[in-house]
């Protein structure tokens, strides 16, 4: 008589082969039994489970369905209908089997959190957390049904609830790097970045191609400014997965911070070509575009920004700094307000708006300004910019008082926010200082260097008038007026301090990374500025790597200048002292006291410019500037106005205008109320 069953060795063997991870043997003899004895429903269960680890969901349906059908009290049969149905997207079916699979056996966690999965889907958030906890209070180590209802919390923004329930799940689980990651991004949404930084490093380190961790550690370790580290990891996670379009942005954002600009533009652009609506991408393109001196490709990426997101508030934003740049002044003001139109509480592009209007009282955007200054809810930076906008235009109107109020607040927030102390600077002017020996000791010889581009320092204190004499020079047709550049301190920062041995080859080292870089922003002449002005630093490794430079420092009323640092907002987070009075005022005495200590050492290797002579003098003084270079004359010095290169400090309009003699008294108007802070300043 043949026989009704497979025989002993055949399930055991088949239980083997699945257990074993050999699935094509268990496919394979799973659809042998299932044919021979088709009424047997264990090899049914057992092709149904090894099909839909295969992905092939519409098979394992079948077998699944043949399972209920030959055993429909078996509880295990309808959750494993309900699994594949869930991730076909039928989750009203999916549900349906779930409850009978709770039905049949009341007490089976797994199918209430099972259950809870579909009823997430289906947006049912409230019975969800019911089914998981139901599940938990079943089981209490059903390590899925806390990662789940973690998730569940995380997405309800209940924060903490869902760190709790992550937690647990690893309690019960240690190895679920899924639950590692995810409480590294609960514990980031709540600014717990180191903690969330262990998470994420746990992850990794149970599942190490687990390429959204390295994604999301690197932008830990970004936040916490440990930026080389943040780029190993997206570099990790590209290895990984070539076409990850959000590494390779968030790759361009760090080398964007790193200073090396070309290479964040490759990035960028690799974004791009992975994902060419990545508005983003284009947004973050045009910023890095923008600070290499490449306007009009800046201005195109910020458009194709917009047009692929409308809405985009900050790209209306920096497409009007760019646009502010270019002296596309009425350009730049619309930006600035089609931003405010979309984001109403936008508070940096009320900043800007206010540098390119003269307010008065009854001006729409000063009461709206009022408003956003009075929400409780704004975050702080909001706050710092909204008090920079509001000094501006109380200022406009005459109200010097409430401008003063303005900018103590704006500074004091922009100071916290940056967690500046004065005393890291004293440390870095003491080092360069000691260290000056080694360098002049190292100093290259003029006679062994080949002779090309020759560069142009124009250092001093920011806002000291810097960018008016860089004006006046890149007049003249034979100068390119490069801007601010950062090469010195990006290749030469540790020699100048010490952190790097200074020595002959180090120094050529310096020399050649730099001037590879002023090739490329020297627009075919062979005489180039940079116009650092925090370049007064490095003055003496200048002077020992580049014998054929000039170096012009541009000495202004000590007042104006630390008024002038203290009223600014400086985009860049290397100027902390300016965000307090007396910090400005410490500052400005170190800074006089290097200059004074490279006067004593270089002083034939520095020109010294009086800001107050030149605008008083402007005819004789810029000749005797363009002598000092060895220029021929050229008429148009003499209008720096007429200059249409882009200007990117914050002068970049008061340079559009005709010199003018009354800049170094501004401060006057805020003397009543600085209490004689500065009278040290005057007086020596």
């Amino acid at each position: 008589m043949e026989s009704t069953n497979p025989s002993q060795q055949q399930l055991s063997n088949l239980l083997e082969h699945y257990q074993s991870g050999r699935l094509d043997e268990a496919e394979k003899l799973a659809t042998s039994i299932s044919q021979d004895f088709p009424n047997h429903q264990f090899a049914w269960k057992v092709l149904g489970a090894v099909l839909g680890i295969k992905g092939r969901k519409s098979e394992a349906i079948h077998a699944n369905q043949t399972v209920v059908k030959l055993s429909p009290q078996d509880a295990e049969a309808h959750n494993n209908l309900g699994n594949t149905l869930q991730e076909l997207d039928r989750l009203d079916e999916a549900k349906a089997s779930y409850a009978q699979a709770i039905f049949l056996k009341p007490d089976y966690a797994e199918a209430h959190n099972n259950l809870g999965n579909t009823l997430k889907k289906l947006r049912r958030v409230d019975d969800a957390l019911t089914s998981y906890t139901k599940a938990i209070s079943l089981k209490p180590d059903l390590a899925l049904a806390h990662y789940n209802l973690g998730n569940t919390f995380k997405e309800l923004e209940r924060l903490d609830e869902a760190v709790a329930s992550y937690k647990q799940a690893i309690m019960f689980k240690p190895d679920l790097a899924l639950a590692h990651y995810n409480l590294g991004n609960a514990l980031k949404q709540l600014d717990r970045l180191d903690e969330a930084k262990t998470s994420y490093r746990q992850a990794i380190v149970l599942k190490p191609d687990y390429v959204e961790a390295h994604n999301n550690l690197g932008i830990m370790l970004q936040e916490l400014g440990r930026l080389k580290e943040a780029e190993t990891n997206y570099n990790q996670a590209i290895a990984l997965k070539p076409n990850y379009a959000e590494a390779h942005y968030n790759l361009g954002i760090t080398l964007q911070e790193l200073g090396r600009l070309e290479e964040s533009v490759v990035s960028y652009e690799q974004a791009i070509t992975l994902k060419p609506d990545y508005a983003e991408a284009y947004s973050n393109l045009g910023y890095t575009l923008k600070k290499l001196g490449r306007l009009e490709e800046s201005v195109v990426s910020y458009e194709q920004a917009i047009t692929l997101k409308p809405d985009y508030a900050e790209a209306h934003c920096n497409l009007g700094n760019t646009l502010k740049e270019l002296g596309r002044l009425d350009e730049s003001v619309a930006s600035y307000e089609q931003a405010i139109k979309l984001k109403p509480d936008y508070a940096e592009a009320y900043k800007y708006l206010t540098s390119m209007k003269k307010f008065n009282r009854q001006d729409e955007q000063y009461s709206k300004m009022q408003e956003l200054y009075l929400n409780k809810n704004i975050s702080e930076e909001q706050r710092c910019h909204i008090n920079f906008g509001l000094a501006k235009a109380c200022e406009d109107l005459g109200n010097f008082e409430k401008a003063f109020q303005h900018y103590k607040e704006g500074n004091m927030l922009r100071k916290k926010l940056l967690n500046y102390n004065i005393n890291k600077d004293k440390e870095l002017f003491r080092q360069i200082k000691a260290n000056y020996l080694r360098i002049e000791n190292s100093s290259l010889d003029p006679n062994k260097l080949p002779k090309n581009l020759m560069p142009i320092f124009i250092v001093g204190m920011p806002r000291s008038g810097t960018t008016l004499v860089e004006q006046i020079i890149s007049s003249h047709s034979k100068v390119t007026g490069a801007g601010e550049l950062d090469f010195a301190a990006q290749f030469g920062g540790a020699i100048a301090s010490g952190i790097v041995e200074a020595n002959n080859e180090s120094l050529l080292h310096f020399r050649h990374k730099y001037l590879n870089k002023l090739q490329n922003v020297s627009e075919g002449n062979l005489i180039v500025i940079d116009k650092m002005p925090q370049n007064f630093r490095f003055i003496g490794l200048l002077a020992a790597a580049f014998p054929e430079a000039k170096i012009i420092h541009v000495k202004r009323n000590p007042a104006a200048v630390c008024w002038s640092n203290y009223k600014q907002y400086f985009v860049s987070k290397d100027l902390g002292y300016c965000y307090a009075l007396d910090d400005v005022i410490s500052y400005y005495k170190l800074y006089e006291n290097l200059m004074d200590f490279w006067t004593n050492t270089l002083s034939n290797r520095v020109y010294k410019l009086d800001y107050e002579l030149l605008i008083v003098n402007q005819d004789s003084e810029t000749r005797r500037l363009i002598e000092y270079l060895g220029l021929n004359w050229d008429e148009k010095c003499l209008a720096p106005q007429n200059n249409t290169r882009r200007v990117a400090t914050a002068s970049n309009l008061q340079i559009r205008k005709k010199v003018y003699r009354s800049s170094s008294e501004q401060w006057k108007k805020y003397q009543p109320l600085l209490n004689g802070a500065f009278d040290g300043l005057l007086s020596s």
